[in-house]
Parts: structure tokens; C-alpha cells; sequence
């Protein structure tokens, strides 16, 4: 079983407010500058963006659905 295997099962897929995920990748800076830094992160990489829009998220939505979580830690790795 690979690192992303044990990291994935451990991570719970489910419904995330943006704050609550963002905190989760940048746990050591304030929910502030972790909002802002996870962001950027989903802005910088179109692929995701662009799937995240197909999901129905976009820019000032206060969560995740399981499938955009699911979406986001395929491309970005579980927090």
C-alpha cells in the first residue's frame, strides 16, 4: 500500500465548509491566510478549477461537496 493509499484512507470524504478544508492543508497560519492560500492553490491549477466547476463550485461558496473534496484530494494530495 503506497503513502497516498494509507494518507487517503485515512482522510474521511465528506462535506467540508472551505474554511474547515483550507485549515486542514495550512493547520499552522491563521483560517484567514489558509482560505487565501487554498485558493490560490484551486485557482493556480486549472485542471481543478476546471472540474471544480463542472461540480458546480465556484468562487465564494462556503463548502465542498463529497465529490469536489473528492476532486480536490485527487489533485492535490489529502491535508
Amino acid at each position: 500500500m503506497s503513502l497516498f493509499e494509507i494518507m487517503e484512507k485515512d482522510f474521511v470524504i465528506r462535506t467540508y465548509g472551505f474554511n474547515e478544508l483550507a485549515q486542514q492543508y495550512f493547520p499552522n497560519i491563521t483560517p484567514k491566510s489558509a482560505s487565501r492560500m487554498f485558493r490560490n492553490w484551486i485557482t493556480s491549477n486549472s485542471n481543478l478549477a476546471e472540474i471544480l466547476t463542472e461540480l458546480k463550485w465556484r468562487k465564494g461558496l462556503k463548502y465542498f461537496t463529497p465529490k469536489q473534496v473528492k476532486a480536490i484530494i485527487e489533485h492535490l494530495d489529502p491535508p
